[in-house]
């Protein structure tokens, strides 16, 4: 089971005391193995301190909020809190040296019907980082309560909250990436989950936010009767907001689709991100079903099939090198639930293998 944090206080500092004193061995597991793949990638490892000051500083200044978390956080973890800013900057720091994943997200989600939309995606990841999986779930003013799935010490990636808003994510690459240390991409989408309750909401805190890495949020919304969504471009050379197509269907890996952002794109052109959308594209029907099973069947492809939607280590290969399907996520925004299969969709078969959270 992953694991599961629950707070029931608003109060910034009095819950990143409480997860840091839950949390605080996971925490320090996680930064020395981002330590390793900032190394096995070749950043300088004297820049790490200044790169963590620079993101916390960033933090500060764009969700003071979020900083007081973190600060607090660090402190009943045994940590600096710098530790914590590189830890939720690790795409920021990453983007310096122009690490771009080769194996990364695909997300998937349909509003064309009636009803809740039909979200999921793979969380492709490193597997050194398999045990840093969290839930977490904590009060907000504004939108009641939020739900995330993120990693231990990073302030958010996946979720929803119970103003009926969700968010999926998946990172992207470009040109203009990595040039400083901006808003830490994973802080925009803890941001959006805490403080909208609608899309434009969700695009006007993503268009304050100054990154320095790129980034797809597809938000969606339900409000009992009617759902919507749009992708969020994030990148330093600007944002991009993506309706869906005439369909309903929102469709994206790890590509730019917005033509202007597109000119700057870092994914190679031999990169799976390709593969993978046009394999959702040509079976997102599967997607319209009302049983989610046919969800997560769009989802398993492999290396061999042509499209590794669902993605497996290469043997051989440099632990950089090689990614993983770690999660299969599902936003429930009916329910007010996440719903995740801890690992690839090829290991999702039956319904007791997933998670409601």
């Amino acid at each position: 089971m992953i694991a599961r944090h629950h707070t029931d206080t608003a109060d910034p500092a009095a819950r990143g005391h409480a997860l840091g004193t839950a949390d605080g061995p996971r925490i320090r597991a996680g930064i020395a193995a981002y330590q390793e793949l900032f190394e096995a990638v070749q950043v300088d490892p004297d820049l790490l301190r200044p790169y963590g000051e620079q993101a916390a500083e960033e933090i500060r200044r764009w969700a003071p909020a979020l900083h007081e978390e973190l600060a607090a956080l660090a402190g009943a973890a045994g940590v600096d809190l710098w530790h914590l800013g590189m830890l939720n900057a690790r795409t920021e720091i990453l983007a310096t040296v122009g690490a771009t994943a080769e194996g990364e997200c695909s997300t998937a989600v349909y509003i064309g019907g009636a009803g809740a939309p039909h979200t999921i995606q793979t969380w492709d990841w490193h597997e050194e980082f398999t045990d840093t999986k969290t839930l977490a779930r904590h009060p907000a003013a504004r939108v009641g309560e939020v739900r995330t799935f993120t990693e231990a010490g990073i302030l958010g990636k996946i979720g929803l909250n119970s103003a009926g808003l969700g968010l999926h994510f998946n990172i992207l690459s470009h040109t203009a990436d990595g040039a400083r240390i901006g808003v830490p991409v994973h802080v925009v989408a803890r941001r959006i989950l805490d403080e909208a309750a609608t899309l434009a909401e969700a695009v006007d805190l993503a268009r304050s936010a100054e990154v320095s890495a790129s980034t797809v949020l597809t938000v969606v919304t339900f409000d009992g009767r009617d759902s919507d969504g749009v992708c969020i471009e994030l990148s330093p050379a600007g944002t991009a907001v993506l309706p869906p197509d005439a369909d309903g269907y929102l469709l994206h890996t790890n590509h730019f689709l917005d033509p202007r952002l597109a000119e700057g794109e870092l994914a190679a052109p031999t990169g799976s991100t390709y593969a993978r959308l046009k394999h959702l594209a040509a079976r997102r029907e599967l997607l319209a079903s009302p049983d989610p099973a046919d969800w997560t069947e769009l989802l398993h492809a492999h290396e061999s099939d042509g499209a590794p939607v669902c993605c497996h280590p290469q043997p051989g290969l440099p632990f950089h090198q090689q990614w993983r399907t770690l999660l299969t996520a599902s936003l429930d925004l009916a329910s007010g639930r996440l719903r995740c299969h801890d690992g690839g969709p090829c290991t999702a078969g039956e319904d007791t293998s997933w998670e409601y959270f």
